[in-house]
């Protein structure tokens, strides 16, 4: 311990003399250990940490998958029976996300609440903190009336009162008593404010895919063993049932898995990427390390001669190593905690589980453990790097190379060549996700977005209600007139439309499902008949289900291709109509004229009225830029009206900033529909939403490739500095018999070149591989477009040579006379 502590003091004397040596590996690991371990935090809290209820690893999601293989939500009577027959769950429970209006807190407020049938709370082991859990009798339809409410919603809404009896909440005209409070940090569904038991009566059909299903196994009992129960579950289901059901299999996957979805490609893809930033910091100060131990040359020479063994050389070069590493992790974990406290302003909405994200004791080991590994493999690397030194040529020669000059730049340049090489796969990877960006920003829609200010509210429904009759219908026709005369009259409002959902900015936010082509049949009487004539696949159509009026058409600029709009005498009572999309013609009908066609779509909004398809629109992209044209059915609301299905959503056309609006339209709603609170936005906002995760990729793989490059160029000038110094005699010597500066210059930059070349050369080959894992995540680019890949070779050959010619500057204007009696 005496021995290690006077190299730690030997060690730091030493780098304090070499202020601009340390200052540079010590910022430089900083760096690389600080962004390691922001977006460690960021894979620990979404990726790695155990969901926060007792037993986690229990609790699946289950869905029912289909002939097709396709993962859907469950119908009602296939859950019975999955709960019923089932030996490897203790609990099966269903529950449903609905956007709500909630009045009965200090103030109304658009939240989203959840459905659940018996056993949810169980299922998950959590228990209101506050009040009760649901009784029986509040589990069943049309039982008793109860909410339980969310610990924000209870303080922000209910002042945290203690006393929840004088708390009645109101939604859709129905009355909820808050009869519990769930504990602080609970947040399942994600975002959900009001849980209220199951309002729906079962549904009878059996591929009716409503509802989402999670369950706890017993203990004991694996993944693949509930998998296996249940997929014989339904395959009994099927042989009983045979076209009645669309159910083949079932699918379970643990519910932290299943909640991390599609974003653990996009994390690991991060972690890789910043795993790479830290190899190129740590190959930039191995650089630096060799660079200074040639200049140390001779004082290690001296060490060993006077009796230093190899053990106590490597003891040092350990020491130096941990100083450097340990100073550069705090600073790193300083970096960190800054980058932590700015990740929310820049993280997508929809991550989950981001408010876990800290720095904590695990992210702190993470740290320590990189620190550790970092100081140990750059003392190791030095000290090997030494050993290979001829001792008596360092003390004799006047040379400034303890490892002969030629075989420590040799083993520079192939450093480098590795630093060089990981740039270049980092530097792919944003370039490849860059254009997959500015794809998406290029693609149209389908409509004009400029100037489009969104207004969502939630109309209050009768209770109970999940299908719309004539009554709801002109209630809520009378009420959506109203508001779009009076908005059309604010100043500066050019255009409004009016539709049950808005199109690309949320994604999947319109329903969908299959329809019949009746083709002269008489139309289902009811949902029995609508199943079997279903079962003729020749018939059934399948399309995204979407309100609007004729405005709304107007107000977006989708043109009518062919047919008419709707119109003022498309009513309740007239025979009901619809328009749709130009793509859904052409796949549906390809060979016949589909205006004057009947349909059924009852099934997306419960109304079993036949519709009259009178004309063709053009297509938008409603699921998504990343996605093609869609296939949509409008129908009129007028004839409709909005369900669960939908929520009215008004579409201004204007000039005018959003805050100009918005206090007229905001008095509009206060006066029109006082207990229906609205979301005001931008269609930029919206869509800046629908791309955040996109953006937030791209943005950090950006700032690693940035990083990346710069210490590329700070290697590359490095190992050439360090030749054009230890090669100044020869270098003179030349220009003494007559070599030119351009020779000079292509000497200089020629070694700098043949770094960047070589590693330019395995950087592409090994991208070619990595790059594929890319995939998922890029829109209209390869993952080996070839233009990326030349591009970004030209542009880190191009700062390689950039970061040669500095020294090489430095080279051609050595005197001759001074060179050839340099030292």
């Amino acid at each position: 311990m005496e021995t290690w502590l006077r190299e730690l003091r030997f060690s730091l004397r030493a780098l304090t003399k070499a202020r601009g040596f340390s200052a540079i590996a010590i910022l430089t690991l900083a760096l690389g250990i600080g962004a390691s371990t922001a977006i460690f935090s960021v894979v620990d809290a979404v990726l790695l940490r155990a969901l926060p209820y007792p037993n986690p690893q229990q609790i699946m999601r289950v869905w029912e998958r289909t002939p097709n293989g396709h993962r859907v939500q469950f119908a009602d009577p296939n859950f019975d029976d999955f709960r019923a027959q089932n030996h490897t769950f203790a609990h099966l429970a269903e529950y449903a996300e609905l956007p709500r209006s909630v009045s009965g807190g200090s103030e109304p407020v658009r939240v989203s609440i959840a459905e659940i049938t018996g056993g949810f709370f169980e299922t998950l082991g959590v228990a209101p903190f506050r009040g009760r859990s649901f009784a029986p009798e509040e589990q069943r339809f049309r039982g008793a009336p109860a909410a339980i409410v969310s610990y924000h919603y209870w303080q922000r809404y209910l002042g945290g009162a203690t006393d929840l009896s004088r708390f009645h909440l109101s939604m859709e005209g129905a009355v909820y008593p808050v009869i519990g409070v769930m504990p602080e940090g609970f947040d399942f569904p994600a975002g959900v404010a009001v849980w209220i038991p199951r309002e729906f009566p079962l549904d009878q059909s059996r591929s009716a895919h409503n509802w989402n299903c999670i369950g706890r196994v017993r203990e004991g009992i694996t993944v693949a063993q509930a998998r296996a129960n249940l997929s014989a579950i339904a395959r009994r289901i099927k042989d009983q049932y045979g076209k009645d059901v669309d159910l083949s299999d079932a699918a379970v996957l643990p519910l932290a898995d299943a909640m991390v979805g599609d974003v653990r490609t996009a994390l690991v893809t991060l972690l890789a990427a910043v795993g790479l930033l830290l190899l190129v910091a740590c190959a930039n100060v191995a650089g630096l390390l060799l660079a200074r131990n040639s200049a140390r040359s001779k004082e290690l020479a001296v060490r060993v001669a006077l009796g230093a063994g190899r053990g106590r050389l490597v003891q040092q070069f350990l020491a130096e190593s941990f100083s450097l590493s340990f100073v550069g992790g705090v600073l790193g974990i300083l970096f960190a905690t800054w980058a932590v406290r700015i990740l929310p302003a820049i993280l997508p909405a929809n991550l989950p589980r981001q408010q876990g994200i800290s720095i904590n004791t695990p992210v702190l080991l993470f740290a320590l453990a990189a620190t550790m590994a970092v100081a140990v493999s750059l003392g190791l690397f030095a000290a090997w790097r030494a050993a290979h030194g001829d001792l008596q040529e360092a003390l004799t020669s006047g040379s400034r190379s303890f490892a002969g000059s030629g075989a420590s730049q040799r083993f520079r340049g192939f450093v480098v060549t590795g630093e060089i090489a990981a740039t270049l796969v980092i530097l792919i990877g944003a370039a490849l996700l860059g254009r997959s960006f500015w794809r998406l920003l290029e693609t149209s829609p389908g409509f004009r977005q400029q100037n489009l200010i969104t207004m969502q509210f939630l109309p209050p429904n009768p209770p109970g209600h999940v299908m719309m009759d004539e009554s709801d219908v002109a209630r809520q026709v009378h009420l959506v007139e109203e508001i779009s005369n009076r908005l059309r009259t604010i100043p500066g409002v050019e255009s409004l439309g009016l539709a049950g959902a808005m199109p690309v900015a949320e994604g999947d936010n319109l329903a969908e499902g299959d329809f019949l082509i009746l083709n002269g049949q008489k139309p289902p009487a009811n949902f029995e008949d609508f199943g079997r004539l279903a079962q003729n696949r020749s018939q059934v159509g399948h399309a995204l289900y979407c309100v609007a009026g004729e405005a709304y058409f107007r107000a977006l600029g989708v043109s009518l291709i062919r047919g008419r709009m709707f119109g003022d005498q498309d009513n309740w009572s007239s025979p009901h109509v619809a328009l749709i999309s130009e793509s859904l013609a052409r796949e549906r009908w390809p060979n016949q004229d589909p205006i004057g066609q009947i349909i059924e779509f009852g099934n997306m909004d419960g109304i079993l009225k036949p519709l009259t398809i009178v004309g063709i629109a053009g297509d938008v992209r409603a699921r998504g830029l990343d996605h093609g044209p869609s296939g949509v059915i409008y129908v009129d609301y007028r004839q409709r009206g909005f369900n669960i299905n939908s929520q009215p959503t008004f579409l201004v056309r204007s000039a005018a900033p959003l805050g100009e609006i918005v206090p007229s339209a905001r008095s509009v709603f206060r006066d029109l529909a006082p207990d229906a609170p609205v979301k005001f936005s931008t269609f930029t906002d919206e869509m800046g939403g629908w791309l955040a995760d996109r953006r937030f990729l791209l943005l950090l793989v950006s700032l690693f490739s940035a990083a990346a490059l710069v210490l590329a160029a700070v290697g590359i000038y490095g190992v050439v500095a360090f030749s054009v110094t230890r090669r100044t005699q020869e270098i003179g010597i030349r220009m003494a018999l007559g070599a030119q500066r351009r020779d000079v210059l292509r000497l200089v930059v020629g070694e700098g070149a043949r770094l960047a070349l070589s590693g330019v050369a395995i950087g592409m080959a090994a991208s070619f591989g990595i790059t594929r894992l890319l995939s998922s995540l890029l829109f209209g680019v390869s993952a080996t477009d070839p233009a990326t890949f030349a591009g970004v070779a030209a542009l880190l050959s191009f700062v390689a040579l950039l970061a040669s010619y500095i020294p090489a500057r430095r080279a051609m204007q050595l005197d001759p006379n001074r060179a050839l009696h340099y030292e």
